[in-house]
């Protein structure tokens, strides 16, 4: 072995060692500190109650040793924690109140951050299986409690949140936007793609909310309808200022049916798109540039010019592109009606693309497993 490269290694070496023994550190500091944290609680609620005593003088609430030891999965990989027990069995006849820990639950065997740890791995792509492989490297060989049975439990209890959260009461809400999209995945291999219809809204004061996930096999009006019913079913009776979406008929027409006060606003990045795919290859970068020009303007005035400028164009030579243009012309320019500091968020159905792209990435991984 060269000099170099067994400086090399010692270096290594050295730095494994170092960060193995900083961990240790990191580790028995926030084992410590829960442990005296816990102590605390237990002290503050008997002597809260130090003067409650029975007729012999005896205190009704009581320190009782200390429950077995036990890991808690922690961020920092698994600590141990020995838990004080408390007798307060007499005190309990007398005043409705008992201890119980506000830092450590009885039952609880890992912080919250690691279940939410989970959610974050499973829509990043890692199977049920692999997750052991993948938290025992961020949390520790010793890393005990989230086998794959266990991701399996908390996915129910996900759907469950899911099923709850999507039949909430709407009656005291108005939304100023809605984005609009279907979302296609091909997870299960079949001829046609299972398609999500899905709606995110935001409110007057700016914060986004996701208010339906529907499963059907194609974006048509009747299934957009039963989503849109569906809202206003839940008691969303004030229509959105604004709607966002793709060309998809199906959709606009219910919304018609459904909302009619809402106003329309087809997604630039999706006409982008159709544009370009009635030009040559060669013309893109020029065609993209005046695209850009007319949904990136300062203004609405501005932005018609450079769409007379693109019909001046192509409308000679590409008269399907410019057909494309000119049959959503009333809607692709509506968001320059509303303040200019929405703009960015409401010219596209980004908020949606965005939101499901990781779900995306969740589905590809059984896909490829299956090729």
């Amino acid at each position: 072995m060269s000099k170099d490269n067994s400086q090399s290694s010692t270096s290594q070496e050295l730095n494994e060692t170092v960060s193995s023994a900083l961990e240790t550190v990191l580790r028995e500091g926030a084992q410590k500190m829960l442990q005296e944290a816990i102590e605390a609680e237990v002290d503050d609620f008997i002597n809260f109650y130090k003067d409650r005593r029975d007729p012999n003088g005896r205190r009704l609430a009581v320190r009782n040793g200390y429950m077995p030891e036990r890991d808690l999965l922690t961020s920092m990989g698994p600590v141990k924690i020995t838990q004080p027990r408390v007798d307060d069995r007499k005190l309990r006849k007398t005043v409705d109140s008992e201890f119980t820990s506000a830092i450590l639950p009885k039952y609880m065997r890992r912080v919250a951050s690691i279940d939410n740890l989970v959610p974050a791995l499973y829509l990043k792509g890692i199977s049920t299986q692999d997750f052991p492989t993948a938290l025992s490297a961020i949390l520790g060989e010793k890393a005990k409690g989230l086998s794959s049975s266990t991701v399996v439990r908390l996915k129910e209890r996900w759907e469950e949140e899911y099923r709850t959260r999507l039949k909430r009461d709407l009656s005291e809400k108005k939304y100023a936007y809605i984005w609009v999209d279907g979302i296609y995945f091909n997870v299960r291999l079949k001829k046609k793609s299972p398609c999500f219809l899905v709606v995110i809204g935001a409110d007057i004061e700016g914060n986004k909310e996701l208010l339906a996930v529907h499963n059907g096999l194609r974006e048509s009006e009747m299934s957009w309808h039963e989503v849109l019913l569906d809202l206003k079913n839940r008691g969303l009776s004030t229509e959105p200022s604004l709607a966002i979406g793709d060309g998809a008929l199906g959709f606009w027409a219910a919304l018609n049916k459904v909302f009619p006060g809402t106003r329309q606003q087809r997604c630039w990045v999706h006409k982008t798109a159709n544009l370009l795919d009635k030009l040559p290859k060669k013309m893109h970068g020029q065609a993209k540039s005046v695209i850009h020009e007319m949904y990136f303007a300062p203004d609405k005035k501005t932005a018609l010019t450079a769409y007379d400028k693109f019909i001046e164009l192509y409308n000679a030579k590409y008269p399907k592109a410019t057909a494309c243009l000119e049959k959503d012309f009333d809607q692709l320019f509506t968001f320059y009606d509303f303040p200019a500091i929405h703009w960015q968020h409401i010219r596209t159905t980004n908020p949606i693309e965005s939101t499901f792209a990781t779900v995306r990435l969740r589905t590809k991984k059984p896909r490829d497993a299956v090729r």
